[in-house]
């Protein structure tokens, strides 16, 4: 399935994943900007993406924790979530997202 995001300076990146793959994963492998650094365990913001708002509405909403953790993300958008708590399905294939522009990924990877 494909995934797209667009980057920082609005190019467009293509991307393979898998139903039950986390977006986050799809979107490093991708060298798209995103820490991630708690690994998936909502102790951070770093992997804060901005979905399009067709495909917003396909996602089970956040949790309240999720919801926590985006209130601490810079460039927050109304379709902001964090992409280490979106599994791909194949309902989800052609997704576009937006990395937000103060996104950058410290570790290097």
């Amino acid at each position: 399935m494909k995934i797209t995001f667009i980057t920082r300076d609005g190019d467009r990146v293509e991307a393979e994943g898998q139903p039950g793959d986390r977006l986050l994963e799809v979107a490093q492998a991708a060298a798209m900007p995103l820490e991630g650094t708690c690994e998936g365990q909502m102790a951070c913001s770093t992997c804060h993406v901005i979905v399009g708002r067709d495909w917003f509405a396909k996602l089970p909403p956040a949790s309240e924790d999720e919801e926590d953790m985006l209130d601490l993300a810079a460039d927050l958008a109304a379709t902001s979530r964090l992409s280490c708590q979106i599994l791909l399905t194949e309902e989800l294939d052609g997704m576009e997202v937006r990395i937000p522009r103060d996104s950058h990924d410290m570790q290097g990877s």
